[in-house]
């Protein structure tokens, strides 16, 4: 799964490369049109287009029987009815692409999530890191301490919150770029990265998750912890991200799901796609 994760990954970057400077919208549209293109490419080799294009054919007939017969019920009613079986023949040719689009779809969601939901740390900023323990193994149990650095002060002592088998530190950022918290518990020692300072688009990761394929699968982006480990998770509290338009505030799925869709149906005639 690592290794899936980080071809995926290495992708995003080079889609987003000449763009990590810019405002995050230059990089939010540019993947919804790629997405539309692909999402019409799926359709047009998976869907029955001759049989979508004869569906959509019928239901005009009938919508126009409708019209010109408006003063006999009986034809009205069979127009009608006719349009409601001719609808559901339409889902039926939509749905096999439809689930074919799911599994590409899903992993480009997880990855955006991670370029457009969070914003880095700026220097002086506080955020806490967390590690969450397996259950039934007790933060009591281990003696926890993060390796000192220049690039961020250790605020607060291990705060050890049995209820949610976790270890919670603040820490206070000093200086950009991306650097690795050293975490000793025990024997053990593990490390997550932590974001400072870094371009308007930039992907950030907030867990690194213990090795899991489903974990795996939602949190991609760094190099999972060992299976051995009493550690479940290591978490960064990063601050939440919000595309902004006109002084409103959108979330970036809100964003992406209408762009890809309009994008899409804008090009549907340049890909010669019956939808």
């Amino acid at each position: 799964m690592w290794i899936v994760n980080s071809v995926i990954d290495k992708l995003f970057e080079v889609i987003f490369l000449p763009f990590r400077s810019l405002s995050p919208w230059v990089g939010m549209i540019l993947i919804s049109l790629l997405t539309g293109f692909l999402m019409l490419l799926i359709y047009r080799h998976t869907s029955n287009q001759a049989g979508i294009r004869a569906v959509k054919d019928k239901i005009k007939a009938h919508l126009l029987e409708i019209r010109l017969y408006k003063d006999n019920m009986s034809v009205s009613l069979r127009a009608e009815g006719n349009i409601v079986l001719a609808n559901f023949r339409y889902i039926g040719y939509a749905l096999k692409p439809l689930l074919v689009m799911i599994v590409p779809v899903l992993l480009i969601l997880i990855q955006l999530n991670f370029w457009f939901a969070y914003k880095s740390l700026e220097p002086g900023e506080t955020a806490i890191l967390k590690v969450t323990l397996d259950p039934g193994k007790n933060p009591p149990d281990y003696d926890a301490t993060i390796s000192p650095s220049p690039a961020f002060e250790v605020e607060t002592p291990a705060l050890r919150i049995d209820e949610d088998n976790t270890i919670n530190w603040r820490l206070r950022v000093k200086e950009k770029g991306v650097h690795s918290i050293q975490l000793t518990l025990g024997a053990l020692t593990v490390s997550k990265d932590i974001a400072v300072g870094q371009k308007p688009l930039s992907r950030l990761s907030p867990l690194r998750v213990k090795r899991n394929v489903f974990e795996e699968l939602l949190y991609p982006t760094e190099k999972p912890l060992p299976g051995g480990t009493p550690v479940k998770s290591i978490e960064v509290t990063y601050p939440s991200k919000s595309l902004s338009l006109f002084g409103w505030h959108i979330h970036w799925l809100i964003v992406f799901f209408a762009l890809s869709i309009i994008l899409g149906f804008a090009f549907k005639g340049v890909f010669k796609v019956e939808i």
